[in-house]
């Protein structure tokens, strides 16, 4: 036979709580708790807009980019960034996000590229 306490009635219906049920609601909401924060960096975005302009004097707004991964600011590159994300982010010199050359913009801050050198190719976040 379980065991059930009975609590005054309120509005008319009795309250009950049965012991199990304490444990159960607490292991739920702890297996709720590990598969939201095991599941919070897919589809992770940088908040706010990336700001580009192109070597052909284009602007390109790119609004909550993904954070993960190495991306283009397209093909002609970028000569200058705007960080307007809640995200750093590294630009690099390369297509493929390597090379020694690769400068590093915090959020809300802006670059633009040296006299003489070429433009930034690729860009990956900071996470």
């Amino acid at each position: 036979m379980a065991f059930t306490r009975t609590f005054p009635q309120r509005r008319g219906l009795p309250v009950s709580v049965t012991p199990y049920r304490r444990p159960a609601v607490a292991a739920g909401a702890a297996l709720l708790a590990l598969a939201i924060t095991g599941c919070s960096g897919l589809g992770r975005t940088a908040v706010g807009p990336l700001t580009f302009e192109t070597g052909r004097k284009h602007h390109v707004t790119l609004n909550s980019p993904p954070v993960g991964g190495c991306d283009s600011p397209g093909p002609d590159g970028a000569v200058a960034v705007e960080n307007e994300t809640e995200v750093d982010v590294i630009l690099y010199p390369t297509a493929d996000c390597s090379g020694d050359e690769s400068i590093y913009v915090p959020s809300g801050m802006s670059d633009v590229v040296a006299p003489g050198a070429g433009p930034w190719r690729s860009y990956s976040f900071v996470h």
